[in-house]
């Protein structure tokens, strides 16, 4: 399952990457937090509560870390991968001394028998910060190739994908090829227009108010 969500500045993108967290995330319980909520309903509901590991990434936190320490934005693929391994090796100290990504992400799905998903917000951070730099888009662009169009990586790891952010994939300029997700966006914004954004009656409400 592949989603992309794009919407405006304060539309509840990253509220809702982060709920998505609680929902999958097998490292805690959230039966208290949805029992009570519509989800709660669904037939799928207990197959995919907390059933996943989860990979969460704030892509615009990273481009603001480097900017504040004047680093090149070129160097984003390698710190978003130190943090994530950083993680995997707390779990599994051995991983620390695999070099790819990929199989370090491999072992640790058979070592928990789960597979990731993996939630990120505000994906197009990059392509904003660098649009006058296509080396800088290409470095970001690949890293995703590798996750999410790998054919020996992505059926044996990736159980879905939830991406957020301002620009649709499909309008960046450097024709990414990550363009499989199921897009939603302010004009077609389908089963998501109720979770990312305002309905009719609320906006009603605010127009009266």
């Amino acid at each position: 399952m592949d989603w992309f969500v794009s919407r405006p500045r304060r539309f509840g993108k990253s509220y809702a990457a982060q709920m998505l967290c609680a929902y999958y995330d097998h490292t805690c319980s959230s039966y208290a937090m949805f029992e009570n909520l519509s989800i709660s309903k669904a037939e799928s509901y207990t197959e995919h509560l907390n059933r996943y590991n989860v990979i969460y990434l704030d892509i615009a936190g990273f481009v603001s870390d480097l900017k504040r320490r004047n680093e090149d934005l070129r160097s984003i693929p390698d710190e978003i991968l130190a943090a994530v391994k950083r993680e995997l090796v707390a779990d599994f100290s051995d991983l620390k001394d695999t070099d790819r990504m990929t199989e370090c992400l491999i072992a640790y799905v058979q070592k928990t028998g789960k597979k990731f998903v993996f939630i990120i917000d505000e994906w197009d951070a990059v392509i904003r910060e660098a649009g006058n730099h296509e080396d800088v888009q290409n470095a970001y662009l690949n890293l995703l190739r590798e996750w999410f169009k790998n054919g020996n990586f992505t059926s044996r790891v990736v159980a879905a994908v939830y991406m957020t952010g301002i620009l649709p994939i499909k309008k960046d300029k450097s024709q990414s090829a990550i363009s499989d997700f199921d897009e939603y966006s302010v004009l077609e914004p389908g089963d998501f227009s109720i979770y990312t954004g305002f309905t009719e009656e609320e906006v009603k409400q605010l127009c009266g108010y």
